[in-house]
């Protein structure tokens, strides 16, 4: 199916791979030159990657044709393959301690973040899970309720994070929280909800970067909240990656507006990936991803 992908924009598989590897080695060593936060940075994108093969249907199919058994070998296998390039370089870094975490955490997403799906897929017929976001609901409802215990796990490494005096862990934490609500808006609505808008693109991009900062707030507020109490000394870096979090949010919503019935091409996602280690690129891109969405929603928002 990449092949397929690589072969569809003109692009030779075998130099698509080639010129990804030389990238992604690159782009690792300019990050890890460039922040002190460079191993959680590193961390949570590749949980993020990995992330995005647990997807309910995908995972239904893989069970249907491979039977329970095989199915958790393929997963594992699946993710650790997402995981593996990052875990080379770690080893090339000597970083021992995040790669033991790595591989916990990309195993534990194989193993259990389908089953949680299909659990709460299932609970939905009886119960709802309440959420704060239903004033405005789509992305933050929908998510919230697929990535919930994301919010544990970064709300528990912030305790930890604070009982080992180790701020780095409590900003992966910050950072955790923005990776996951990116995964809300990878799925591309239906037409009609764009449609039923009675807004102009401008103000219909508006209103979604609104409610996505509102909304990403809420589920900062208790990291926020305990950092800015126990790392005083050390609040504006705190809000520094709090106010970049929320830039990447709305370059996020953009650039998928920006190619909008269609998803995010593979040029946006580098774009991306470069913004995410260059963040002084944002200057040009944000503009230039709002101008490509007014220009494509004008033919659904009139």
């Amino acid at each position: 199916m990449t092949n397929r992908k690589l072969s569809d924009i003109g692009i030779n598989p075998t130099v698509g791979y080639l010129l990804s590897l030389l990238s992604f080695v690159g782009l690792s060593m300019f990050l890890f030159y460039k922040t002190d936060f460079a191993t959680e940075i590193y961390i949570a994108i590749s949980l993020f990657l990995t992330s995005k093969l647990s997807e309910i249907k995908r995972n239904e199919f893989l069970k249907i044709c491979f039977g329970n058994k095989q199915y958790k070998k393929i997963r594992v296998l699946e993710n650790l393959t997402f995981a593996l390039p990052f875990i080379i370089f770690l080893i090339c870094k000597q970083q021992f301690y995040p790669i033991i975490l790595l591989i916990t955490m990309t195993i534990l997403i194989a193993l259990f973040n389908f089953q949680i799906a299909r659990i709460i897929a299932k609970m939905t017929y009886n119960f709802t899970i309440p959420t704060p976001f239903y004033k405005k609901p789509f992305e933050f409802t929908v998510g919230f309720r697929n990535t919930f215990f994301m919010f544990f796990i970064a709300y528990g490494l912030t305790i930890i994070a604070i009982k080992a005096d180790n701020f780095n862990l409590g900003i992966f934490s910050l950072v955790l929280i923005f990776f996951t609500i990116l995964t809300y808006y990878q799925k591309i609505e239906n037409e009609y909800f764009v449609w039923s808008h009675s807004f102009t693109p401008a103000k219909f991009l508006i209103e979604k970067i609104k409610t996505a900062f509102l909304f990403s707030f809420y589920l900062c507020i208790p990291v926020l909240f305990l950092l800015s109490i126990f790392y005083f000394e050390h609040i504006k870096m705190l809000y520094l990656f709090y106010l970049l979090g929320n830039l990447y949010l709305a370059t996020f919503i953009l650039a998928k507006y920006s190619t909008y019935p269609n998803e995010i091409n593979l040029v946006r996602a580098i774009i991306m990936i470069i913004c995410l280690l260059f963040p002084p690129m944002l200057i040009a891109i944000i503009p230039l991803f709002a101008k490509q969405s007014i220009n494509k929603l004008k033919e659904f928002l009139k």
